[in-house]
């Protein structure tokens, strides 16, 4: 499922468009202010940022520019206003597109559709990458490239192969012998205790407070498991 960020200061409205895209089947988190917005959107891996102009705390430009500063998630600008120069101010701060209220629900659907459509052609269709998707997180298997919240994270060959391995078999709960089996391969010889030690030098890398991991989780007695709540989209 598509996730959509709204970032809207009026409730009425932000309710109403929440209503029309989760109808047609999208799941939808709502912010109420400029600087809640921007920290959700640089941490939640949504698929589009749905943006007002009019704000407050940090108006529409200035979270469009600095979410442009950190990630390529296209952004829909939302505005009363119809003046030229809004549009052109939005679209020249990275906006992808520019969306004037009142606006007919049928519209609203078609634009975003089109968007996240869009920016997956750009993204994905040249090479077919193969990419895993789950919170901030996203793992180009093909690349074996990870980012966080839109930043590139530098793996070792074998803290890849571990995060790729996890989060290929979301919810599965694995021990430390068998992911030294599965990750160092049959023929490695050693601790299998050198499992924890990458396990924790990954969540250096990847978490936000690795002393309390939302990617990997340790199940205490039985091993460790990549966190399936978080919505894993391939």
């Amino acid at each position: 499922m598509k996730r959509v960020l709204i970032i809207e200061d009026d409730a009425r409205i932000a309710e109403v468009e929440r209503d029309y895209l989760e109808a047609n089947e999208f799941e939808v988190e709502i912010a109420s202010d400029g600087r809640s917005g921007l920290t959700l959107a640089l941490s939640g891996g949504f698929d589009l940022i749905l943006l007002d102009i009019m704000l407050p705390g940090l108006n529409g430009f200035n979270v469009c520019k600095k979410l442009r500063a950190e990630i390529e998630t296209p952004i829909l600008m939302v505005s009363a206003k119809r003046e030229d120069v809004d549009k052109i101010r939005g679209l020249g701060l990275g906006a992808d597109d520019y969306i004037v209220k009142p606006f007919s629900p049928s519209e609203l659907t078609a634009r975003v559709k089109a968007h996240i459509a869009r920016y997956e052609r750009l993204t994905g269709g040249k090479s077919n990458e193969h990419v895993i998707r789950a919170g901030g997180l996203e793992l180009n298997v093909d690349a074996r490239r990870v980012f966080v919240d839109g930043r590139e994270i530098k793996l070792t060959h074998l803290e890849f192969d571990l995060l790729n391995f996890l989060a290929q078999n979301p919810n599965v709960v694995f021990n430390r012998e068998q992911l030294f089996e599965k990750i160092w391969g049959l023929e490695a010889l050693g601790d299998s205790a050198t499992v924890t030690v990458h396990i924790n030098r990954l969540r250096e890398k990847i978490e936000g407070d690795p002393s309390r991991p939302k990617y990997i989780e340790t199940i205490w007695g039985a091993g460790y498991r990549f966190n399936a709540e978080l919505g894993i989209r391939n």
